[in-house]
């Protein structure tokens, strides 16, 4: 399928983006999702819910952030001018936030009076652990036990902020174990509970919703290229676990059909079933955790392990919108290895002074790849989604192990 000029960005009523999408969730929640879905699009029609929102990313979130020319990294390079959207420099910092608070008005309208969260790096768990004390919300956070161990900083800043974290140690101990027993929780306790699910992923309306909160980065990035270059940009990079930040950037620029999206998969240690989180690259059609799409599996559709250096990429599945734009033609999708996002790690932090988070960094190291083989004329746009204080025991250890910074 090649591009279709009259997609306009938005699921059918039942949340399909084509093939892709849907709801595919226990009966039990069928009834909370159609609520969810009925309160979501009243809210987006109130322009008091859009003030309210507008001054919590404001006041609360620290938004706009800025478009920052990465001077020195452009000149090491030596090709096309890079800019980085600094998504990094929020309030817990990283793009979560946008997302939660906008779910959080949500809850209070709703009436419930406990929210529910997944976490892998710990920054979705992180925002939702402090807008829930901003809200006075009960909050539990669940994280896979092997994510908590190489996150361990963001576990501690979840507690801080009055969150219970329950570890989760069964399976590969990741994401996917994580939203498995967010879901059973939300299931048991669904009257009371909203699940803040994290991103563009899972029975609709979280998809659309979570794509919704986050439009705000592209919005905010596409005006501030053109009063920096009078232009727009000509290729858009971002990192794609479920791919919210990544479609929180491209969603602005949907109909510039001259501005390239590229969305950068973990590629972790290799080709291997098992060793990366490249869904587009190794997946096939299937059926995960809510929602139809491009899934890691095995030749008897089982969901296969995944991995990567960054906790926030290690996911079987990624987000149906993205499913739909890559076979419209309208963004393409790379990976890149564990060892070139943790150069890119050390590039940016040694030549910028900005320690990028390692889901960023896989953004980041297409960036070193690419922009050296491009005009000196040309635009890159990066969303820089996440800072990187989280991962620097995980950086360090890696390094340590291959020999030292020159090994990465």
């Amino acid at each position: 399928m090649r591009a279709h000029n009259d997609y306009r960005g938005e699921p059918d009523a039942g949340g399909h983006y084509g093939p892709y999408g849907g709801i595919y969730a226990p009966e039990t929640l069928i009834q909370p999702l159609r609520e969810l879905d009925a309160e979501f699009r009243r809210a987006r029609r109130d322009p008091a819910f859009r003030r309210e929102l507008d001054a919590l990313l404001g006041a609360y979130a620290g938004r706009p952030t800025p478009l920052y020319f990465a001077e020195r990294l452009t000149r090491a390079l030596g090709g096309a001018r890079i800019w980085l959207k600094r998504e990094d420099l929020l309030h817990t910092g990283a793009h979560k936030i946008n997302n939660v608070l906008g779910q959080m008005l949500l809850v209070r309208r709703m009436g419930k009076t406990r929210v529910i969260a997944e976490t892998g790096a710990g920054q979705h768990g992180v925002a939702t652990a402090a807008a829930a004390a901003r809200f006075g919300l009960r909050c539990v956070i669940y994280m896979g036990a092997a994510d908590a161990r190489r996150q361990a900083l963001n576990v501690d800043r979840m507690r801080l902020l009055g969150a219970e974290v329950r570890e989760i140690a069964v399976g590969q101990q990741t994401l996917k174990e994580a939203i498995n027993e967010a879901m059973r929780d939300w299931v048991t306790n669904v009257r009371t509970t909203h699940y803040v699910l994290g991103t563009v992923y899972g029975p609709h309306p979280y998809p659309v919703m979570v794509r919704v909160f986050q439009d705000v980065l592209g919005r905010e990035a596409r005006a501030q290229i053109l009063r920096a270059e009078k232009r727009l940009p000509d290729v858009l990079v971002a990192c794609v676990g479920g791919g919210s930040n990544a479609l929180g950037l491209f969603h602005a620029f949907l109909r510039d059909r001259r501005v390239r999206m590229v969305g950068v998969e973990a590629g972790g240690r290799g080709p291997k079933l098992g060793d990366h989180a490249a869904r587009f690259a190794g997946g096939r059609l299937g059926v995960l955790q809510g929602a139809r799409t491009f899934v890691l599996q095995d030749g008897d559709g089982q969901i296969a392990s995944t991995h990567s250096v960054s906790a926030g990429l290690d996911y079987a599945a990624v987000g149906p919108e993205h499913a739909l734009l890559r076979d419209l033609g309208r963004a393409e999708y790379a990976f890149a290895r564990d060892a070139s996002a943790l150069r890119a790690f050390r590039e940016l932090s040694r030549l910028e002074g900005i320690l990028p988070a390692l889901e960023s960094a896989h953004a980041l190291a297409w960036v070193m790849r690419h922009a050296p083989r491009m005009k000196r004329s040309q635009l890159i746009v990066v969303n820089l989604s996440g800072r990187g204080d989280k991962d620097v025991a995980e950086v360090g250890r890696h390094l340590r192990l291959s020999g030292g910074a020159s090994g990465a």
